[in-house]
């Protein structure tokens, strides 16, 4: 199985999240800047990293270069997607990045794996809920790191 992890990090704590889920599934890692439509379609699982930045923006890499996804042939293609966010400053917006990148690869034909339950979690309002789940992996590593590997682990067993 080949797998690519594209993210955004401004800060390194996606970076640092995208690296550790990576090594997990013996992935290519890549930064969004550096990522070619190519990148998108030469695997059999992709993984998307974004944290939320303001109120429920994507991070300003992925803002510039969401086009490159755009143009991606996602029809046969599995994707999962995690994000980080802040809960508590952010609970009308947590991890909305999350939402606004499965839009999209939804928009292109993929097939989303890796939905989570919200049980553990306090916000109000989140773009990745569907059906009372997250699209994909949520993380707060500023109110909930200790809950960070946990929730890696039981996300990548839905992945493989």
């Amino acid at each position: 199985m080949s797998i690519t992890v594209v993210f955004g990090s401004d800060s390194g704590c996606t970076k640092a999240i995208a690296t550790r889920i990576g090594k997990k599934l013996n992935a290519k890692v890549l930064n969004i800047t550096k990522a070619k439509t190519a990148d998108f379609e030469d695997c059999s699982l992709l993984v998307l990293g974004c944290p939320t930045y303001g109120v429920g923006d994507l991070q300003a890499d992925w803002e510039e270069r969401l086009g490159v996804l755009e143009e991606a042939d996602l029809s046969n293609t599995k994707v999962a997607i995690f994000g980080t966010g802040d809960q508590v400053t952010y609970p009308d917006s947590f991890i909305d990045a999350v939402g606004i990148l499965y839009d999209t690869v939804v928009a292109k034909g993929a097939t989303v794996v890796g939905f989570t339950d919200t049980k553990g979690y306090d916000f109000s309002g989140s773009q990745a809920l569907r059906d009372g789940k997250f699209v994909g992996l949520a993380l707060d590593e500023d109110n909930q790191s200790s809950k960070t590997e946990g929730r890696i682990t039981e996300w990548i067993k839905q992945l493989v």
